[in-house]
């Protein structure tokens, strides 16, 4: 799901649903641990932190039926631009058709989901935290035989950065269970959304 919907936090909305992507799916490890290092690359630049909420069935449904529509839109903006009133008007209008508020709000349930997905093992799709997916994905980039011993290097490095910024604590512990009922339909969402 790319996210362009809130200018001033679109970083932010990146980089969580970045590292969602990372855990969904084990077909490009190089890749993982460049969108998992995401966040840490821009150091310097605090990012504000996700507006944690508890999360309804009726959001995590809302979000995969407007996910496709939103895509749609945002993929014809120039990536990390700011969206113009007119995109920002068909955001709240799919937003509003799938039962948000806003493009806002659609906007902060997708960066719970995305703090959520980033802790979920993919292989048992059970939650064990960012951390432990980190570390894992270190395990799988020093194992791959396939991976130049220079992309190897940047992987780990990149994944060893993310290592050092930690995502926040999920405040909400009931949204862990639920984005796990959900995790094969957004994973599947996400996944076709990086095409």
């Amino acid at each position: 799901m790319r996210e362009f919907i809130r200018p001033v936090a679109a970083a932010l909305s990146i980089a969580c649903l970045a590292t969602s992507m990372a855990v969904i799916s084990n077909t490009d490890v190089l890749a993982q641990a460049k969108q998992q290092a995401a966040p840490a690359q821009g150091a310097p630049q605090a990012m504000p932190p996700v507006k944690q909420m508890a999360l309804t069935e009726k959001q995590i449904q809302g979000v995969l039926s407007a996910s496709k529509d939103m895509d749609a839109i945002t993929a014809k903006l120039p990536e990390n631009a700011q969206p113009d009133a007119k995109a920002m008007a068909q955001m709240d209008a799919v937003a509003k058709k799938n039962g948000f508020a806003s493009a806002q709000e659609y906007n902060d349930v997708t960066d719970n989901i995305g703090m959520v997905m980033s802790g979920i093992d993919p292989a048992t799709k059970k939650y064990v935290g960012n951390e432990a997916v980190v570390k894992a994905q270190i395990a799988e980039v020093e194992a791959d035989k396939k991976m130049s011993p220079q992309d190897k290097k940047e992987a780990i490095e990149d994944l060893n950065a993310a290592l050092k910024n930690p995502a926040p604590p999920i405040q909400n512990k009931a949204n862990i269970d639920l984005v796990v009922k959900y995790y094969d339909k957004l994973a599947a969402s996400m996944a076709s959304d990086e095409q």
